[in-house]
Order: structure tokens, then C-alpha cells, then sequence
């Protein structure tokens, strides 16, 4: 591999849906209360997906009990993201109009700890550490909001309405990848992530009346994917596209949403 090869092996994420699903929580938070605070929260939830990448590697050859010339450089990059990440919350603490911002993270920690400990085992690829990881990143939402000084109900909802996205976003476009590789697909994990998501939105609408342009819209999007799923499947590029507007698209009607109600 060349040089250039290497580093960016090493550097950047290999999960090219997981880049919106990493930004939608910091732009839905912004939109709805934006804020210096949030602004750094945001940033922050980015660079720590960039630097997943890296402590994944870390983490794996730590595992498998191996130094290697890709896991030094690994490391060091780790450091450095991880000493931005560490000024990036410090700016947060310093601007944050209201002190309980960081209270989501007490769900979303276990959450992200689950994630990383399927990472060590290369076995990141799995529906657990996925789903897990993408509900947790979507509690920045939830963060940014309460950094602002807006409700808890509101924080809760939002990060509610991300998570639904996530949930049965995430289970569709495992199934669809699963069909083109021609391997079995068990019908009844897209079917319960579905209804899981309609339930959380439902939820999320009871206890804020204004998320329901943002409850509306996952249930759109469960629709199409059901009707998508009965035709071929989709090259694995064409759905990461629709997938991210699919997304941000979720993310602006849900801040429509809050804006007009």
C-alpha cells in the first residue's frame, strides 16, 4: 500500500453511510437552538467519528497483542484528535448557556462503550454495535439543544426522532446490501425495527406536539423503504446518496417543524 494509502486507511472512516448519520444530530441541534455551544458540540461529534477510525485500529491491534508501523500511526493520530476533542468540549462548558447539557451522555455513553468494545473485536459490522452507536451519536442533538437553555422535552424528542431515523434506516440498508450479496435476510429485523421506529416517533409527538413534521417524516420514510424493498436492490452507492438525503431531509422538516409550531 502506498504511503498516501496508509494514512488514509488509517485516518478516515471507512463507513461512508455513517458520515451523515454523524452529521444529521449536530445540524438538527444547530437548526433548532444554534448556539457557540453547540456549534463546538457538533464539531466535536464529527471529529470523534473521524477519530473512531484510528482508535479502532488501536484498539484491535492492542487486542491481538501487535505493535505494528500502521498502529503508531495510528495512536498518534488518536492523541491529537483526541486533544481537539478535549478543547472542543472545554468550549462547550465555557459557552453553554444552561450546566445540564452533558445528561444525555449518561444514556448515550453505554451506548458508544458497546460500539467500541464490538470495534476491538472487528466486529463493528454487526446490527447491534451499529444500531447502538448511531442512537448514542444521535444524542448530540439532545446536548446541543440543552446547551441553548431549551427544554428536556424538547432535547429528548429531537434525539428521539434521530434515533427512529437511525433504527430503521440502518436495519433497511442492511437488508438491501444482504440481497445483492445474495445472502439470507431475516424479514423480521427490518419488520420490528419499523415498528419500533413508528412507536418512538408517536412518542416523541406526545411529549412535544411540534416534532410532528419530524414524526411524519420517518414514517414517510418507512413507507418508501417498504415499497423500495419489494423491487431489486439498490448498488450499495446509490443507496449511501439516498440515504443521506433521505436524512438531512428528516433533519430540515423536523426543524420546519419546531420553527412554525
Amino acid at each position: 500500500m502506498h504511503e498516501r494509502g496508509r494514512i488514509r486507511a488509517v485516518a478516515l472512516p471507512g463507513e461512508h453511510g455513517g458520515w451523515g448519520l454523524t452529521i444529521e444530530p449536530g445540524l438538527l441541534g444547530l437548526l433548532v437552538a444554534p448556539s457557540v455551544a453547540g456549534l463546538c458540540l457538533a464539531l466535536a461529534v464529527v471529529l470523534a467519528f473521524v477519530a473512531r477510525t484510528p482508535i479502532k485500529i488501536v484498539l484491535v491491534d492492542v487486542f491481538r497483542r501487535r505493535f505494528l508501523r500502521r498502529t503508531r500511526l495510528a495512536l498518534a493520530l488518536s492523541l491529537v484528535e483526541i486533544v481537539v476533542l478535549v478543547a472542543l468540549v472545554v468550549g462547550t462548558v465555557t459557552t453553554a448557556t444552561a450546566s445540564d447539557w452533558w445528561l444525555p451522555a449518561l444514556v448515550a455513553g453505554p451506548l458508544i462503550c458497546v460500539e467500541l468494545c464490538y470495534d476491538m473485536r472487528s466486529r463493528s459490522r454487526r446490527l447491534v454495535p451499529e444500531l447502538a452507536g448511531s442512537v448514542g451519536v444521535a444524542s448530540v442533538t439532545a446536548m446541543i439543544v440543552l446547551a441553548d437553555g431549551e427544554s428536556g422535552a424538547l432535547a429528548v424528542g429531537l434525539w428521539i426522532v434521530l434515533a427512529a431515523r437511525a433504527v430503521t434506516s440502518i436495519t433497511w440498508v442492511r437488508a438491501q446490501i444482504m440481497t445483492m450479496r445474495e445472502r439470507p435476510v431475516n424479514p423480521g429485523e427490518s419488520a420490528w425495527a419499523d415498528v419500533v421506529a413508528a412507536a418512538a416517533v408517536g412518542g416523541a409527538v406526545m411529549m412535544r406536539g411540534e416534532l410532528i413534521l419530524g414524526a411524519a417524516a420517518v414514517i414517510a420514510l418507512i413507507v418508501i423503504q417498504r415499497l423500495e424493498a419489494r423491487g431489486e436492490p439498490m448498488p450499495v452507492k446509490k443507496i449511501g446518496v439516498q440515504q443521506m438525503v433521505f436524512g438531512f431531509g428528516v433533519v430540515l422538516i423536523t426543524a420546519v417543524g419546531v420553527w412554525v409550531m
